[in-house]
């Protein structure tokens, strides 16, 4: 999973995002101006920042213009603004923001343009040459198909469970499997979990808690055959 840095002056934006991401299992460095987010992007080397445009002291796409010039912007950022306008969001392109996010931000829109800047990132650091969205997706679609014979297989699904027991403990046993097994495969992605299994986050997040499957980070289970 990736490291990712949020930048928004407002602290109840800061929290869901962090949260939101957490579930993903990214690790998240949270700076609420320009000064925390210029210490934070030389600390961490964030692998992606969430940038908003409005903020008190130094506005984000003034901060992406002073990184670009700097050679700072060696990730993908993703512009976020309530206020912007269509000029603003063409500038912060222009400059080299890879996305813009409108708020307030869906799950579905950022959970998006946090997988395809990633997979930017992943891709930028193996060929800095690449430069574009379209080559960038090309190479990945080009590495899935060539010189593999088979796609990486997921874990294996072997299990052994004691049927001489209550239906319902045996029952717990086979659910508790079943999730860390997708979790496992997943990375830690609740969003992909919840598709995979066919549950709502919600149901999915009760589900885990009752079965006592631990989804926090560092303190993710895993699968083990």
């Amino acid at each position: 999973m990736a490291n990712i840095l949020v930048v928004d002056d407002e602290h109840g934006i800061r929290d869901l995002l962090c949260e939101i991401l957490n579930d993903e299992g990214h690790t998240v460095e949270l700076a609420e101006n320009a000064a925390q987010a210029r210490a934070a992007r030389l600390r961490e080397r964030p692998d992606l920042v969430l940038l908003d445009i409005w903020m008190p002291d130094t506005d984000g796409v003034s901060l992406l213009k002073e990184w670009a010039i700097g050679g700072l912007l060696t990730m993908p950022v993703i512009m976020m603004s309530g206020h912007a306008t269509i000029e603003t969001a063409v500038e912060a392109t222009k400059i080299g923001a890879m996305a813009f996010l409108e708020k307030p931000v869906t799950l579905q829109k950022l959970l998006k343009a946090v997988e395809q800047g990633l997979v930017r990132n992943t891709v930028q650091k193996r060929d800095p040459r690449l430069e574009s969205q379209s080559q960038l997706v090309a190479s990945v679609l080009d590495e899935s198909q060539v010189g593999n014979d088979q796609a990486p297989q997921p874990p294996v699904a072997s299990q052994s469970f004691d049927l001489d027991r209550p239906l319902r403990d045996a029952k717990d046993d086979f659910e508790r499997a079943y999730f860390q097994f997708h979790l496992t495969r997943e990375m830690g992605s609740m969003t992909r979990v919840a598709d995979k299994t066919g549950l709502e986050r919600t149901h999915l997040y009760r589900k885990l808690k009752q079965l006592g499957v631990d989804v926090s980070r560092g303190g993710k289970q895993r699968f083990n055959p």
